[in-house]
């Protein structure tokens, strides 16, 4: 039984509504008494539980009936409900133990998906069940080190999931400090190729005179300097999975190599004739736009294709703004702990700035922002002003951050000052922003900025 405690009608009715459509036994309670009461006499598999029963929008009430829960079934899952603008609130019910929470208004279809995934994981364990969990245990997705729950993320996730025991190339796109490298990771983890081999190569760092060297290794003697034998890239990886970053930083003669290495699934040493045959799975990662440079043929089309059998695009972290606090507790625990430090909270003032920033530098800035914030205060609890100096040191935009001024405003501002910083000079632009220039063009007609 599924129990569902909200005093609004409308709401129990329509939950009520979707979960039996859904198969699901449901029980519904208008206030926490009534919900403890039930909760006393029988045992939910799952509680949807709203944060306010009152005229008040503390949440201190949930708050407290999700402790009064846990004591009395310390085992149900608990899936809280809140308005859009409390999700700091419900951060500290996930603390407090709640497995999982809802925005109003919610999306149907993640909703199912978060309950189904609390019963399946809540579910009691039988013989059979656990001779059928060993057997398949390889199947079960694991994704411990990405942080998140907002449906953009959910989806990617599935993908992830879906694709990730074939061995299709896959192509991760999406701004820098996105996260490609992790889900790449995620991809080779949940592949029958996890115990093998997992090598990561960043293809802007690596010069046209160096790349054969570097990606195919050489013999002793093959060039002047070569004193001894190198193994490649490709070889490190072999019965596992190579993961070429920035691949649309490549030269367009060295993408000629690597197409035949991807087609042929064969290379040779410099200084060596004896082709070597490897068995790799590629994924790629970039922040261009493969596209566009494949019509303006800075990029083969041919290794285009090679390389994107499955697309993954990641949201910017503008467009997951739900993830913000979960990555802000994430960030300030890990380096409160690494460093001994004090736990550090934050205010709802603060929560509220951090989820209003534009991050043209994603996850990446953001984790930069909460560790700069947390070491240069020394503080243990961040209001809104800490970060707003911090914010005005880097590259986020140099005037403060006003009440009231909506993301389109912030982001428009963060364009016009990094092209005056660079002078207006477009690539330079795109690259501290971010984004490619087709996407720099798009927001520049959408803001009616000239140059």
């Amino acid at each position: 039984m599924i129990l569902i405690v909200d005093d609004d009608s409308a709401i129990r009715t329509s939950l009520s509504f979707l979960l039996k459509r859904a198969g699901y036994n449901v029980q519904a309670a208008a206030s926490p008494k009534e919900a403890i009461c039930i909760v006393r006499s029988t045992a939910p598999e799952l509680i949807l539980m709203d944060m306010n029963f009152s005229l008040g929008t503390s949440g201190e009430e949930g708050l407290t009936l999700l402790k009064q829960v846990k004591i009395f079934r310390p085992e149900t899952p608990v899936i809280l409900i809140t308005a859009w603008g409390s999700i700091a609130l419900a951060v500290q019910g996930m603390q407090a133990g709640a497995f999982d929470f809802i925005t109003k208004p919610w999306n149907n279809a993640a909703l199912l998906n978060s309950v189904h995934t609390a019963l399946e994981l809540n579910r009691k364990e039988t013989p059979e069940t656990n001779i059928q969990k060993q057997t398949e245990n390889e199947a079960q997705p694991n994704f411990d080190k990405i942080i998140g729950r907002s449906p953009a993320l959910a989806n990617i996730l599935n993908t992830v999931a879906r694709i990730a025991r074939t061995n299709a190339s896959v192509l991760i796109t999406g701004e820098s400090g996105t996260g490609k490298e992790l889900i790449a990771e995620a991809i080779h983890a949940n592949s029958l190729r996890a115990k093998q081999p997992f090598v990561k190569v960043n293809l802007g760092g690596i010069s046209q005179s160096l790349f054969e060297s570097e990606m195919f290794g050489h013999k002793k003697g093959a060039f002047t300097d070569a004193a001894t034998d190198r193994t490649g890239r490709f070889e490190l990886a072999d019965k596992g999975t190579i993961f070429l970053d920035e691949i649309g930083e490549l030269d367009i003669n060295c993408q000629v190599k690597l197409l035949r290495v991807l087609q042929e699934q064969t290379f040779e040493k410099l200084g060596d004739s004896r082709p070597k045959q490897i068995d790799i799975r590629v994924v790629c990662a970039t922040n261009r736009d493969l596209q566009e440079m494949v019509n303006q043929h800075t990029f083969r089309e041919d290794l285009f294709y090679r390389i994107n059998l499955i697309t993954i695009h990641l949201p910017a972290l503008r467009e997951r703004r739900e993830d913000i606090p979960l990555l802000a507790r994430y960030f300030a625990d890990r380096l409160t702990t690494e460093n001994h430090l004090p736990r550090t909270e934050f205010t709802p003032r603060a929560m509220k700035l951090l989820q209003r920033l534009p991050y043209p530098g994603n996850i990446r800035e953001l984790k930069n922002l909460i560790e700069r914030t947390i070491l240069i205060s020394g503080k243990e609890l961040l209001d809104s002003s800490d970060f707003e100096g911090q914010c005005q040191q880097s590259h986020l935009p140099s005037s403060p951050i006003l009440p009231g001024m909506t993301l389109e405003e912030i982001e428009r501002q963060t364009i016009l000052q990094t092209l005056e910083k660079y002078h207006n000079n477009l690539s330079q632009t795109a690259a501290a922003l971010g984004i490619s220039r087709a996407a720099l063009y798009r927001r520049l007609e959408k803001y009616n900025i000239t140059l």
